[in-house]
């Protein structure tokens, strides 16, 4: 066998292999540089690179067609055949797959299919660096310490099949996160952003935000838990927003299971879920949150089918001005609820408020209320209401007549999204955030702020 190394030509050969009735094969090129920081010093730097090959084997039988999945990282030309082989043996030895489609075809090849993969390295903070450098001096000088870390990633997935389909997508995802700590330690917040290539992301920036809510922490307050008027930020409602996303699937809520089931059966696709005119999609095409624009799948299950690989994607109103207009829907789920395919795609965004700022909401907020930093340990407790709670951390805030009068006892929440939107009063200005809590798995989301007139803070947390 001719040694193969590129990350086309293992797609080809492995298609080449395959002896099933169908195949896909997906190759992830992945590579990544990091930098590290703590007490206003930097303390790590790396540079990592991987290759992942993902096979799918479909088998037709009397029953119907089954499919195999295997996927090894570190692949060389050797591992090849037997990678092929295990994906056939599992499709062989499954049952006929709930979700069987057949594959796509007909999408036009990528033109850059046979080039190299796309890679980062430390050069990408080649800008970055120095501004952090000058962000460490000016903290120093403040009587702040400045932690956390710069993450980036540019992976490069080529997928091809027996239908013919050859697709290309190059994803950088970029991460910023940055904790200011008052030298005592008694005092922490947090900020956090997205961005492509970190030509977009001002340490000074982060740092002089952070320098102001330590400020606000100089005067401590406690309060019990109960309902509060809460701003919450983009980056909080990008974590609530994205759970409620995870969870809209077209089966389960067909099948009775979730918020978005109708009582007595179907779902509650054109109910009206907040007054505001606000709208949630996702957009391949979303300027500065770019994503694959064709369904890439390593796995099957409710919300994405490996039938459904190269399947086009296109912008999709999940809600539109109030109303719910499309669950996430597979070709298979399509066919079992009625619905249209609506597959999932790899960004979110929230639009239909005002032009205000956070800041300028902070200064409308005529009684006393509540500002958040940021959330966490988010976890579900009712699917049916979807009711989620977590903690709040690095920093709450009491307001009063339009100013920050100090920083109050972080809190545990009890709240659904899907309730929130519908007693959201107020909505700021959309831009990009970075979710805290599911920064590790979803980072391209752009979100205003939301005004919760009673928010439900059930109980005091000792959390940070």
């Amino acid at each position: 066998m001719s040694r193969v190394s590129k990350p086309h030509e293992i797609v080809e050969r492995a298609l080449e292999l395959s002896t099933a009735d169908g195949c896909v094969v997906i190759a992830d090129e992945g590579s990544s540089a990091n930098l590290r920081w703590a007490g206003n010093a930097l303390t790590t730097n790396g540079v990592t690179r991987g290759r992942t090959l993902t096979v799918i084997a479909t088998v037709d039988g009397a029953q119907g067609t089954a499919s195999g999945v295997v996927s090894r990282s570190a692949v060389t030309a050797d591992d090849l055949e037997p990678l092929v082989r295990a994906a056939e043996a599992a499709a062989r030895g499954a049952g006929p797959a709930e979700d069987a489609q057949p594959l796509v075809d007909g999408a036009p090849s990528s033109p850059d299919f046979t080039d190299a993969p796309a890679e980062t390295g430390s050069d990408v903070f080649a800008e970055f660096a120095p501004a952090l450098g000058d962000a460490f001096a000016r903290a120093r000088s403040g009587g702040r310490e400045l932690y956390g870390f710069a993450h980036h990633q540019l992976t490069s997935t080529y997928l091809g099949t027996s239908t013919g389909l050859r697709l290309r997508h190059d994803q950088p995802n970029g991460t910023l996160e940055l904790n200011a700590k008052s030298p005592d330690r008694t005092r922490s917040t947090w900020a956090g952003r997205s961005t492509r290539d970190f030509k977009d992301v001002d340490p000074a920036e982060l740092d002089a935000e952070l320098a102001q809510r330590l400020r606000w922490a100089e005067r401590r307050i406690e309060l019990p838990a109960g309902r509060y008027e809460t701003l919450l930020p983009p980056t909080a409602v990008a974590d609530l927003l994205i759970y409620q996303l995870w969870s809209s699937t077209a089966r389960d809520a067909a099948e009775g299971r979730t918020v978005f089931s109708k009582p007595g059966g179907g779902t509650r696709i054109g109910e009206t879920l907040s007054e505001l005119p606000l709208s949630l999609r996702s957009d391949p095409h979303a300027p500065g949150l770019e994503s694959a624009p064709f369904v890439i799948a390593h796995a099957s299950g409710d919300g994405a089918s490996v039938f459904d690989n190269g399947l086009p994607l296109t912008s999709t109103d999940w809600i539109r001005e109030g109303r719910l207009e499309h669950l996430t829907t597979t070709r298979h789920t399509a066919g079992l609820t009625g619905l249209p395919v609506a597959p999932a795609i790899d960004n979110l965004v929230l639009e239909g408020g005002g032009e205000q700022s956070l800041e300028e909401m902070v200064a409308a907020t005529t009684g006393r209320g509540l500002l958040l930093t940021c959330m966490w340990y988010i976890r579900e407790v009712d699917p049916a209401t979807l009711l989620l709670t977590g903690l709040t951390r690095d920093g709450v805030y009491l307001v009063e007549g339009g100013e920050v009068v100090g920083e109050v006892n972080n809190f545990r929440f009890n709240e659904s999204p899907v309730d929130l939107l519908s007693r959201a009063t107020e909505a700021g200005r959309t831009e990009k955030t970075l979710p805290r809590e599911w920064g590790d798995w979803f980072t391209r989301a752009a979100m205003p702020a939301l005004r919760i007139p009673d928010f439900n803070m059930s109980s005091v947390s000792p959390g940070v």
